[in-house]
């Protein structure tokens, strides 16, 4: 799907700018991808060995000329026309990128624009994807269930095709099997969310068991949940998942994430297994807000992420 990885051939990532914010409650995340790059994240992926291309950011609408009520379907779903159309945007480069034989990595903006690095990263692959999503929160809430409203709390329940997603037209649902979904690290949930996640086939490992296990546990146990019998999987880091004390520049900080070490070592996982078996087929990085940093923290933390997910070691 996108070269091989015994150090002849470099692969190729195609970075895609999503500076989306209507799927949230506080502004500033639509310049994450911006602080990404500031934070020299070509650098970073090129320590990694791969060739980089940046195709700029994606066009998206503003706050100040949107409708919060907008919504084909619902009241309950902030800007969701709007969000919609970021989504099939996303979506056609996210595909057209795997086409091309590069991997997308896409920065957000909030988490809402998941959706379309899902829908995109599952066209075309015959028998499906799966999903790690590192998180502190489930985003598994529907417009019927959602306290607030704010897509980014929707996005994973959107690509399983719940509630009133099922319905909405520019939602390919489901993306995602629930059997081949796996969060990680998980530790805010609404009430109804949990009651759903329960139901749901999805794995859900939290805080506890990564207490319990070790990351390395963890994620080795998630990556086999995740690829069983799929053509790839898709990688949702949402930088909340680590504890706002190492990424302070986050709109929705929950206490008790993981460290520093335990985020890179996840993500170094993911880059082994890929070298194996050429399994990641998209990631999305999401959820840095510059007015909330310090000094560019989060962003450059980001960015170090990323590249340990494309393969940077230690040694």
């Amino acid at each position: 799907m996108t070269g091989d990885h015994d150090g002849t051939t470099a692969r190729t990532v195609r970075v895609l700018g999503a500076p989306l914010d209507l799927g949230a409650n506080r502004r500033g995340v639509d310049m994450g991808p911006s602080a990404i790059r500031y934070a020299d994240i070509e650098a970073e992926l090129a320590a990694a060995g791969i060739n980089c291309t940046d195709a700029g950011d994606l066009s998206v609408p503003r706050l100040e000329t949107s409708s919060a009520t907008s919504g084909e379907t619902t009241r309950n779903a902030n800007y969701l026309d709007e969000i919609g159309q970021v989504t099939e945007t996303l979506a056609t480069e996210v595909a057209g990128t795997i086409d091309e034989g590069a991997v997308p990595l896409v920065l957000g903006g909030d988490h809402a624009v998941a959706m379309g690095s899902m829908f995109g990263a599952a066209r075309n692959a015959e028998d499906g994807i799966g999903v790690i999503w590192f998180d502190a929160h489930g985003d598994y809430n529907t417009p019927e269930t959602s306290p607030s409203g704010n897509v980014h709390g929707m996005p994973l329940a959107a690509a399983h095709g719940r509630g009133e997603f099922a319905d909405v037209e520019w939602a390919d649902t489901p993306a995602v099997s629930e059997e081949n979904t796996v969060l990680v690290g998980i530790r805010s949930l609404d009430d109804e969310e949990r009651v759903a996640l329960r139901e749901s086939e999805a794995t859900v490992f939290t805080m506890r068991e990564i207490d319990e296990c070790g990351i390395t546990a963890v994620v080795e146990d998630a990556l086999e949940i995740a690829t069983d019998g799929v053509d790839g999987i898709h990688v949702s880091l949402d930088l909340d998942w680590l504890d706002p004390t190492v990424v302070p520049g986050v709109g929705t900080p929950v206490r008790g994430g993981v460290n520093y070490r335990e985020a890179h070592a996840a993500l170094e996982l993911v880059a082994e297994r890929d070298r194996e078996s050429d399994l990641l087929r998209s990631i999305d990085v999401v959820e840095v807000n510059p007015i909330l940093d310090r000094d560019n923290r989060t962003a450059e933390v980001a960015a170090e992420l990323a590249a340990s997910a494309f393969g940077k070691r230690i040694l």
